[in-house]
């Protein structure tokens, strides 16, 4: 039925919120009713964790949004090959009118949209249900859900709405604050903005006091949207609206916690007795990250070689060097040296392998079923892009390189220098990890690498029809 994807909140009251189904497909499972969840704390943390449970679905962050669909759009992978199996291959030629994208944007848009009413059912429920929860618990369950709306909320912009510097006044999706049945009219891009903004100061405001990752206990709540988290995301949507002053300022919020440390190269390159067991995801770095339980098989599909090698995700040797910049000093670069990976003679992104075994579980050290959500080199690169001169932008951008292997650039560099310095960076470092698309589009880039020439257009996706068709405010 068209209007299961629509944004009205069908879904997630139908199928996620009815008495007679199940709360929310999570561990562990539970057929607790709306009523009875929000009756003690239990339920409401079983609520939330079913939040993150949506958001690791291959629809979302567990593929499409991470190593998937996005990544496919900005171009990290050639899928082009006559076999018509091949994966994301009209993604990759930007055929938006294909039934493969718009397969993909309907399921995104579906899921996301689900996943936002799930959050607005524990907000409104943490006041109405106020007195079964502590203070604490109050703070941050309500907390997480507020960031968790803004986050969602936001990578739908990024995808579906126009570049905020031309599009700032144009219609772009609806920021759903409430649960209901009505169509409701498009936020402007500035809104939607805002919108985001004032959900994660309500968030900042709560989880400041109760959030354990302020004080002390950082390993378990990475994959949690804490504190650190919310003042990343802030930066993200600041520097995405122009606001450099107040990206800069939460940036450094996470950097000077001190928190968040960069890999070392033996981490990233470790083996021991025949078992990898490198850190391809760079742990320490993750300011949020996303638990994806069910990742191998995502992995195995995409980056193995199964036969032909345009039927996977990769890129030619000779592009992975260019990438990386081999032949003018990128050869020591550890994203080139351990995370590309050799299977069936041809070079395999492998940021997403599992290294675990039998006898090393994915539990034991929790480096595998993760893909990341915001990381510290980001926080970084915004400060770079965010400097008064280009002499002080280069010396976060030097930190970065530091830390992959690299020589520092030379701190006389003009802006375009700079801003071309940023973009390689931006695109070795979140290679199959779903943010350079945005990126692309944030800058307004005119091509993309290994892509064609781009016009602004070109980076909006389609809002999907049958919302289109149920919902008559997209009009002028």
């Amino acid at each position: 039925m068209k209007r299961t994807i629509l944004i009205i909140g069908i879904l997630s009251i139908v199928v996620v919120f009815s008495s007679c189904k199940k709360f929310l497909d999570v561990e562990p499972k539970t057929n607790l009713s709306e009523e009875q969840l929000f009756t003690s704390e239990v339920g409401f943390q079983q609520a939330l964790s079913g939040v993150y449970g949506q958001l690791a679905s291959n629809n979302l962050y567990g593929d499409n949004l991470s190593m998937g669909f996005v990544s496919a759009l900005a171009q990290n992978y050639s899928t082009l090959n006559s076999n018509a199996d091949v994966a994301l291959q009209q993604t990759q030629v930007l055929n938006f009118a294909s039934a493969e994208v718009a397969g993909y944007t309907n399921a995104i848009w579906s899921a996301s949209y689900g996943a936002i009413a799930a959050a607005n059912k524990i907000i409104a429920n943490t006041e109405t249900s106020r007195s079964v929860l502590t203070d604490n618990s109050y703070a941050l369950l309500r907390g997480e859900a507020l960031a968790l709306r803004a986050f969602i909320h936001f990578d739908l912009l990024r995808m579906f709405g126009p570049e905020y510097t031309a599009g700032a006044n144009l219609k772009a999706i609806p920021y759903k604050k409430e649960v209901n049945e009505n169509a409701e009219i498009p936020s402007t891009t500035a809104d939607v903005v805002q919108f985001a903004l004032a959900d994660l100061k309500q968030a900042e405001d709560l989880l400041l006091q109760a959030d354990p990752i302020v004080s002390s206990d950082l390993r378990s709540r990475r994959n949690k949207l804490n504190y650190y988290g919310v003042k990343a995301l802030e930066a993200r949507i600041k520097l995405y609206s122009g606001d450099m002053d107040g990206a800069a300022a939460a940036a450094n919020v996470v950097i000077n916690s001190t928190k968040y440390t960069f890999v070392t190269p033996a981490a990233a390159g470790a083996v021991s007795t025949g078992l990898v067991v490198r850190d391809r995801l760079y742990f320490n770095e993750q300011v949020f990250m996303i638990r994806v339980r069910d990742i191998l098989p995502t992995v195995q599909r995409y980056f193995r070689f199964r036969g032909a090698l345009g039927q996977t995700l990769t890129r030619t040797s000779a592009n992975f060097a260019t990438l990386y910049e081999t032949t003018s000093g990128g050869g020591t670069d550890i994203r080139f040296l351990f995370r590309l990976e050799q299977d069936g003679g041809n070079l395999f992104p492998s940021k997403f392998w599992q290294a675990s075994t039998a006898t090393t579980p994915i539990t034991d050290n929790l480096l595998d079923q993760y893909v990341p959500g915001i990381r510290l080199a980001e926080m970084y690169y915004i400060l770079a892009e965010a400097a008064s001169t280009p002499a002080m932008g280069v010396e976060y951008l030097n930190t970065v390189r530091q830390n992959r292997g690299l020589s520092n650039l030379a701190t006389d560099i003009t802006a375009t220098a700079l801003t071309a310095a940023i973009t390689k960076e931006y695109q070795k470092e979140f290679y199959a990890e779903g943010q350079l698309f945005f990126y692309y589009k944030r800058i307004n880039s005119t091509r993309m690498q290994f892509g064609p020439s781009m016009a602004p257009e070109q980076y909006v996706l389609p809002i999907p029809d049958a919302e289109l068709q149920f919902n008559p405010n997209y009009g002028n």
